[in-house]
């Protein structure tokens, strides 16, 4: 067998797991809107015919107090316990278990009501708490029970009590939020038992036969978090109160450690969860950062954690684990932890979608089922936008020929992987790459396609994506300025001091890659130091895991400049962005904003300040790299039109605006519904 410890079925005694791999929570924003039950359930379905063993939703409240925002998922009653068995049923049908994650958001709930273990704000969120009183507490502990009945009621094979991120289990857990003095805290032992409390009655309410899955934080990663004696004191007691199942949960929402971008090592809590797992006798769950089936394999082989959680992977590839077990890892489209299209729709109230896969969430409505007139088709750029129509048109039955006067594809993802903390970029060329093999697509690279060529074909696709904009400044042409993709590619030396015009996506990956050593790239060990990020189990007495940061001294000294005022990098990605911020603050990195470009000549950059041109100065630099955005690339259109053919436009070719990976995707692939 493949993965022979990935696909074993898991016996927990009453019933058994088909595989060691979990789908993990992860809010979709179908949860909240009735309406929306059939989208939810066919988005768990495809997951469950793809192979999954184990489904954990997104969090449902117990209680309106612990709505994530108003109006949010919960499972309060009978009628919507009912509604909920299309899901389960859907599940059931496809082969996998399923479980409903209870969920009380706390302190981090986006409304004027919310409650925790002490009133105290949080620092992402602009209310206040109130403090639950004890008889308070105990409700909430009711509410736990009752909502764990009505799972059960609904057709779940269990819950998953969310005990983990901060949520309001947590506050209760870690000293920085729960300053109570009652029964409820005060010390570890009185702040662990109210999620101890919660286990032991919802095991006593459902019986002997039903999942208790519980989310624990090992490392909060946050001031005055709990510590690791503490956190195996209330794994022990979680197992005696009747869990099932341990997950591995990590880090608070308000942690400066960041555990889920794409510059995370892979694998890189898994030591963690193994150290604890030698502590319990129920199983225990890896997480984060874990996104291909040969890694899982190993982990379970070499580690004591017995099941995988992936939530992000199972939405780049519903079909990741059938994948696994055919031996074709690789055409798994793999996770990139990129965060666009689902937790940054998450943290702003959007459905949750995936920038690699724009079917998530739209299974009922994005449709890629066989054609029934076979047409071909000339996609022309072999960039995200390109790769997507083809591989997606190829699928399809389309007879596709792909076109790109480069030698190799990727496009700007070619360029992406290049920057540090984006190198599993290369997995999804390498996805492309094994799809256009396995879908027939002629790939003619290296090619510079006339529009004369083109008359053949019954559509054409113009992908051809963008250049770099060259600011009109004086002294733009001189020998110090590079394009962005010059600095990228290293196709010109680069000196020690480098001056970056624009401050968007594109000059954040710029500035990382000059201050960056890539030579050896981190390893988790190095990593962790940069963050202060304690291995909790290696220091069991620190509370939250947390060190002094150590950070890498930059190998150059870069200055970030925007003609804008303000802060920069405020554009960047909701879970995402702070890290690239702190990252270049750490290197020293010197921010300027409101900048005017005078000129560029053999002293360097010469800049000015305001409306008014104020404070000016020379900034002595080796090199001015350009990242002022974008202009389409569209040399094409004007031929094919005089040639009657009416291009279908996408990507960076129809708006070269900031690149938007996730735009180009979907683009492309809408397009390939369509065809």
């Amino acid at each position: 067998m493949n993965y022979p410890n990935l696909l074993s079925p898991l016996d927990l005694g009453f019933t058994t797991l088909r595989n060691r791999v979990i789908m993990g929570s992860m809010h979709t924003g179908m949860e909240d809107r009735a309406k929306d039950t059939d989208r939810l359930a066919e988005y768990f379905a495809e997951r469950a015919r793809g192979g999954v063993g184990l489904i954990i939703t997104g969090g449902y409240a117990p209680n309106r107090t612990g709505w994530l925002l108003p109006f949010a998922a919960q499972l309060l009653s009978s009628t919507e316990a009912r509604r909920h068995r299309r899901i389960t049923g859907a599940v059931h049908d496809g082969g996998a278990k399923i479980l409903l994650q209870i969920l009380h958001a706390g302190r981090y709930a986006y409304h004027p009501f919310s409650a925790s273990a002490s009133s105290i704000k949080a620092p992402i969120n602009p209310f206040r708490p109130r403090k639950l009183s004890s008889k308070g507490v105990q409700d909430t502990i009711d509410d736990f029970v009752r909502c764990a009945l009505l799972a059960r009621e609904a057709g779940y094979d269990g819950v998953e009590i969310m005990g983990s991120e901060g949520y309001l289990l947590n506050q209760f857990l870690a000293p920085r939020t729960n300053k109570r003095t009652d029964s409820w805290g005060g010390t570890p032992v009185k702040r662990r038992r109210f999620p101890v409390e919660i286990v032991r009655r919802t095991r006593a309410a459902v019986g002997s036969d039903f999942v208790i899955c519980y989310r624990m934080s090992l490392a909060d990663y946050v001031e005055d978090g709990q510590t690791w004696d503490e956190i195996l004191a209330l794994a022990a007691e979680i197992e005696a109160a009747g869990a099932t199942i341990i997950n591995t949960g990590i880090g608070w929402h308000e942690a400066r450690v960041p555990t889920i971008v794409t510059s995370v090592p892979a694998n890189a809590f898994v030591d963690i969860s193994s150290a604890l797992a030698e502590h319990v006798g129920i199983p225990v769950v890896a997480s984060n950062r874990i996104n291909m089936p040969a890694a899982a394999e190993q982990i379970l082989a070499e580690t004591h954690v017995k099941l995988i959680s992936m939530a992000r992977p199972l939405l780049s590839d519903p079909d990741w684990v059938q994948k696994a077990q055919a031996d074709h890892a690789d055409e798994i489209n793999t996770c990139i932890a990129c965060n666009q299209a689902c937790l940054d729709h998450v943290f702003v109230h959007k459905t949750v979608s995936c920038l690699l896969n724009p079917r998530a969430g739209r299974e009922t409505t994005l449709v890629l089922g066989p054609t029934r007139a076979a047409r071909s088709v000339a996609v022309v750029g072999a960039g995200p936008a390109g790769l997507a129509a083809a591989v997606n048109a190829g699928a399809r039955g389309h007879r596709v020929t792909l076109f790109d006067a480069n030698t190799f594809i990727g496009g700007q993802f070619d360029m992406a992987r290049r920057i540090p903390g984006k190198e599993e970029f290369t997995e999804t060329i390498r996805y492309y790459a094994a799809m256009l093999d396995k879908y027939g697509v002629t790939q003619r690279l290296g090619v510079r396609v006339a529009a004369e060529q083109l008359g053949e074909f019954d559509d054409v696709v113009l992908a051809t994506g963008v250049t770099p904009r060259m600011p009109s400044i004086p002294g733009i042409d001189h020998p110090k300025v590079l394009s962005y993709p010059e600095a990228i590619y290293g196709t010109r030396p680069i000196g020690r001091r480098v001056a970056v015009i624009g401050a968007g996506g594109i000059g954040f990956d710029v500035s990382e890659l000059l201050v960056t050593d890539q030579s050896p790239t981190l390893n988790l060990k190095e990593w962790k130091a940069e963050w202060g990020a304690l291995d909790s189990h290696e220091a069991p007495q620190a509370r939250g895991a947390l060190a002094t940061p150590i950070p890498a001294p930059p190998v150059r000294e870069v200055y970030l400049l925007q003609r804008s005022k303000g802060a920069q990098g405020k554009g960047l990605g909701k879970t995402t962005g702070w890290v690239h911020r702190a990252s270049l603050k750490a290197k020293g990195v010197q921010q300027l904003s409101g900048v005017n470009y005078e000129r560029i000549d053999d002293a360097g950059l010469h800049i000015s300040f305001g409306s008014d041109h104020t404070r000016p100065q020379i900034l002595d630099v080796d090199n001015v790299i350009v990242c002022a955005g974008q202009e389409p690339v569209r040399d094409l259109e004007d031929a094919l039109r005089r040639a009657a053919i009416d291009p279908h436009i996408i990507g960076g070719a129809a708006l070269a605006a900031e690149l938007d990976a996730k735009r180009a995707i979907r683009q492309g692939t809408e397009l390939a519904a369509r065809l």
